[in-house]
């Protein structure tokens, strides 16, 4: 498996984003996806998940209604589309798999001990 971002960059806030998450070395399926984003000087924390089944997604109250996620099956690809975007999510972000796909709670999805698989970050700087 090897997960990698892309769609990282320099944008005004209030601008738009999408970051994509490819896996260059199989399918998605069976899987949970998530996104977690790390700020200087912060932990890495957690952002969105997506089961790529059962199309069930969640997002960390700090996102919602800003970010979405979404999916292109042909393409093995998923999205994180960002909105009205903030200094403050100025992070690198992080795809990640978890092969326990459905199994994961909800709660377990925020968690980045439950994803098996990560990409290697991609930067997004927003600026005032």
């Amino acid at each position: 498996v090897q997960l990698v971002e892309s769609g990282g960059g320099l944008v005004q806030a209030g601008g738009s984003l999408r970051l994509s998450c490819v896996d260059s070395g199989r399918t998605f399926s069976g899987n949970a996806m998530g996104w977690f984003r790390r700020a200087p000087g912060k932990e890495r924390e957690f952002v969105a998940a997506f089961s790529w089944n059962s199309g069930h997604t969640l997002q960390s109250d700090s996102v919602k209604g800003q970010f979405t996620m979404s999916r292109d099956n042909a393409k093995n690809t998923m999205y994180l589309q960002m909105n009205s975007q903030k200094p403050e999510d100025t992070a690198v972000y992080y795809c990640a798999a978890s092969a326990k796909g459905d199994r994961l709670s909800d709660y377990e999805r925020t968690f980045m001990g439950e994803y098996d698989y990560w990409g290697q970050g991609t930067q997004v700087t927003v600026s005032s």
